[in-house]
């Protein structure tokens, strides 16, 4: 996209240029793209080619959604950056930067600060505390990510060594406490009292729903049930709340935050069950993860509880010994991925993903026609895109 200086959205063979202009000395530029292509199952014979070799569409065309959405909102993301780098600065402590500086400059995708970013732009709101709520809501990702790698006695995230393994855990924990302080004041210098108690009941419900996970996690009395209250609360209540705090700073009307609300709570599950899937049947090189992983933590997560559900005693007692009791030998990833493919729970778990992500996009297509709601809407599609 830095060559081709444009940027399109293709749904369905449909063409949408939300930005346009060609820089100098490149070829041409795409506009009026309403125009250019409005037909389902495109054939194209002849496109414009940049010097790199690649042309505008297939640039264009393999685009993630979350990378759509970042190219949407570059100017206030690097407004969310610079207010990070600024509020993660201590006069007194140079360890805090250092340790919040490896983990934020990491890289990932920042989705959640981006979701606050295009829920508050979708609903007209000109700024400028949507960058305060979403560096709010990275601060909190950030503080999570950090103690959980304590808790989990991580080694490596993101594919690089944890903090906790870099300095010590004293330090994860005293450093994340701190960017929790400073997610508070970035919330109060909204002046939004109803803000503040979204953002603090989420912060409030990720530590509950990662306290119910060690009790739950190793345990094969944890139903379904208790393991949607885990997903809402560790990973999907930081979701609802950077889309619904983007209505409530823009003014938007409550079926507007209600629907953004339902959009995030959705989408939060659906990319939870979807990473938990991938753990037993994804591509390494493409999720940093090996196979098996949550198997070997011994973590209990949906394809292995619906499997349970289902057991013989013999392989009831098979879980027991793995999960429970951590004995685990050689075949026991395969012995456990045979007792899934079994009882058919790869399939049933990527089925709850794709129902939650219908139910995001049923959620989405609430608010009012805008760019951005299309991108969501393809994002929702991503979360379990990315399983096939």
């Amino acid at each position: 996209m830095q060559q081709a200086h444009v940027y399109v959205q293709c749904k369905a063979g449909y063409t949408l240029a939300l930005k346009k202009g060609a820089g100098k000395g490149h070829h041409g530029w795409i506009g009026a793209a309403q125009k250019f292509l409005h037909v389902v199952d495109l054939r194209i014979t002849q496109v414009v080619v940049e010097p790199a070799g690649r042309s505008v569409m297939d640039i264009a065309v393999s685009q993630k959604p979350h990378e759509r959405l970042a190219d949407s909102l570059t100017e206030e993301m690097a407004a969310v950056n610079s207010l990070i780098r600024e509020r993660m600065a201590s006069e007194h402590a140079p360890r805090i930067p250092e340790v919040t500086a490896h983990l934020v400059e990491a890289g990932g995708k920042r989705l959640r600060p981006m979701l606050t970013l295009a829920s508050a732009v979708m609903c007209g709101y000109p700024g400028p505390y949507h960058v305060h709520l979403a560096a709010t809501v990275e601060f909190i990702h950030t503080a999570t990510l950090l103690h959980d790698d304590v808790v989990d006695e991580s080694k490596q995230r993101r594919g690089r060594p944890t903090a906790n393994l870099l300095w010590d855990n004293q330090s994860s924990v005293l450093v994340g406490d701190y960017l929790f302080a400073r997610s508070f004041q970035l919330m109060t210098e909204t002046g939004s009292l109803r803000v503040l108690n979204i953002l603090s009941n989420a912060a409030a419900t990720i530590a509950e729903g990662e306290v119910l996970q060690l009790t739950a996690a190793q345990n094969l009395a944890t139903d379904e049930a208790i393991y949607l209250k885990v997903v809402r609360g560790k990973t999907a209540a930081l979701f609802s709340a950077a889309t619904e705090v983007g209505g409530v700073i823009a003014g938007a009307d409550e079926p507007l935050v209600r629907a953004l609300f339902d959009y995030g709570d959705a989408l939060g599950i659906a990319f939870q069950i979807a990473d938990d899937l991938l753990d037993y049947q994804g591509d390494s090189a493409a999720t940093g993860k090996n196979i098996g992983d949550d198997f070997r933590e011994r973590k209990l997560t949906l394809p292995v509880i619906k499997a349970v559900a289902q057991a013989t005693p013999d392989e009831r007692a098979f879980w027991e010994r793995t999960i429970e009791k951590g004995k685990q030998g050689d075949g026991d990833l395969e012995e456990a991925l045979r007792l899934m493919a079994k009882y058919g729970t790869l399939a049933a778990t990527r089925d709850d993903a794709n129902a939650w992500t219908q139910k995001a996009r049923e959620a989405i297509l609430q608010l009012p026609p805008h760019p951005i709601r299309d991108m969501l809407h393809d994002l929702a599609d991503y979360v379990v895109e990315r399983l096939n």
